[in-house]
């Protein structure tokens, strides 16, 4: 895939690689944060469900914005403001709400980067491709999830952690100038096209049963890595910054291999909508272990957490089924559309999850607890699940 060695596509991946990263760093600073501005898994639960709400917020603007004026205003601007400048008060917090209101910034920030380069593979691309360039971006992207691991927690302890937030400050600021230069819009559909209505989108039959796991798909391996991982393997195992670093390190492998791995898996089972019920059920399965079995051992729930993550896939798996049913037209508004679905439904998971950690963790042992946690990931998966099976396959797939 020659595509993807362009700068301009390549600066847009290195976006999206801030991305992963901002959305997974809580998990591995949780005992740093606790122990210095005494925000506990509550706390860092309402942050990081602030990214996602914050983010899911902005798609329906990123859409018309990348319709309007294209990808490399609107992807340049946002990161350069919103995740310089969410990175900037995330390094002088103080109290638990300094960091509520850096990662809303953020949220903001990161919200056009995949996005862009979504838009320039759906303007470009045949649609046959897209799983494998969507995935492609994602895998290559989740090295940010990678590098908010051990490697965060090796720099953090050697300059400090308010110290590496301003760095990252500058780092955002370099590739939101690296996109503004190097990203070359697509050209505009020819001819007249009907107006492009958000409400037109809703009218898509296909999309029906393809949304709602959509929007819970990418919310277990998401809050998983990006929060709960960390205190659960303190709470339950004792475990260390470092321990947690290397197990969150491995979950990153983990969906950096799934996703890079797309376009083959796709071929191996002949469309994106089979594809994605396989991940969905192996999902639904290390779940329902982890579910049963949270304290068993510290090696069982590692390699399990790192299962979590080789569902990662589904996502771009999804979002490529999805786009599939998409008119022309309604292309920018549209990507942006499922996007805000998958990433609000992360959110809201986030947010939710605080409540039931917050009851079970008063009346329960943190392994009971943390059970409860996955519990609840796992049932509105499954039911996501069932109305997927419904869903249409595409003209695109192999019989």
């Amino acid at each position: 895939m020659r595509w993807i060695m362009s700068p301009g596509l390549l600066s847009l991946v290195l976006g999206y690689t801030l991305s992963q990263f901002y959305r997974a760093f809580l998990a591995v600073l949780a005992p740093t944060l606790h122990a210095e501005l005494g925000a506990g898994p509550a706390d860092l639960a309402l942050s990081s469900g602030l990214w996602y709400i914050a983010f899911a917020a902005m798609q329906v603007p990123v859409g018309w914005a990348l319709d309007r004026f294209g990808p490399r205003e609107t992807v340049a601007v946002l990161l350069g403001l919103g995740g310089a400048g969410g990175a900037l008060v995330f390094s002088l917090a103080t109290a638990p709400w300094h960091v509520h209101l850096a990662m809303a910034l953020l949220g903001v920030g990161c919200a056009p980067v995949m996005m862009g380069s979504f838009f320039i593979f759906a303007r470009t691309l045949p649609p046959a491709s897209l799983s494998a360039a969507n995935g492609a971006v994602v895998g290559l992207g989740s090295l940010g999830n990678m590098l908010g691991a051990a490697p965060l927690v090796w720099v953090s302890n050697q300059l400090g952690w308010r110290e590496t937030l301003l760095a990252l400050m500058l780092v955002t600021l370099a590739v939101a100038l690296t996109v503004f230069t190097c990203v070359r819009n697509p050209d505009r559909p020819a001819g007249k096209l009907p107006p492009a209505r958000l409400r037109d989108l809703l009218k898509v039959r296909e999309l029906w049963f393809i949304l709602p796991l959509l929007g819970v798909t990418y919310a277990a391996s998401a809050c998983i890595r990006g929060l709960w991982a960390g205190p659960y393997l303190a709470e339950v195992f004792g475990a260390s910054d470092y321990a947690i670093g290397w197990v969150t390190l491995g979950m990153g492998v983990a969906m950096v291999t799934a996703n890079l791995s797309v376009g083959w898996i796709v071929r191996l089972f002949g469309s994106d909508k089979r594809t994605s019920i396989a991940n969905t059920v192996l999902l639904c399965l290390v779940l329902t272990t982890l579910m049963l079995a949270p304290g068993t051992s510290l090696g069982l729930s590692a390699t399990l957490l790192v299962m979590v993550c080789i569902s990662d896939s589904s996502y771009s798996l999804i979002m490529s089924h999805g786009r599939a049913f998409l008119p022309h037209h309604l292309v920018g508004r549209g990507i942006t559309f499922l996007n805000m679905i998958s990433i609000a439904g992360v959110g809201v998971m986030q947010f939710l999850s605080r409540p039931v950690y917050l009851a079970t963790s008063a009346r329960h042992e943190p392994p009971a607890a943390y059970g409860y946690i996955f519990m609840f990931f796992l049932i509105p998966l499954a039911i996501g699940l069932v109305f997927y099976l419904f869903s249409p396959e595409d003209r695109h797939a192999r019989n």
